[in-house]
């Protein structure tokens, strides 16, 4: 006989899932993958991106320890984000995942 599973206690996969999800944070990982970014720069390439839901990614990403934030004296004075160790090591997960989507196609495809 199986033992029952405590579904209150999180998997740290889910965990991980969850910090990674959400509106515009694969997008922005892949481009902080491509090197070091400015807010302006993430807001040209992410079309139809609003800045709150940015910032809010942002944020969040930073808050998980997968993005750092470093404030910028010189004139002008402006925030840039870059992946940490722990962003850098999520990096190969997102591109299996994307693989794996490509070969099976999206989750509700698989069975």
């Amino acid at each position: 006989m199986s033992e029952k599973v405590d579904t209150t206690a999180e998997c740290p996969a889910e965990a991980m899932l969850k910090s990674l999800s959400g509106k515009w944070k694969p997008q922005i990982l892949r481009l902080a993958d491509e090197g070091t970014l400015r807010f302006n720069s993430i807001m040209k390439v992410l079309q139809g991106a609003n800045k709150q839901s940015v910032s809010v990614a942002l944020k969040e990403l930073e808050e998980e320890g997968i993005l750092s934030k470093t404030i910028v004296s010189q004139k002008p004075l402006h925030i840039e984000y870059s992946l940490t160790e722990k962003g850098r090591g999520v990096i190969p997960l997102l591109l299996n995942l994307g693989g794996f989507a490509q070969e099976h196609g999206s989750a509700k495809d698989v069975k």
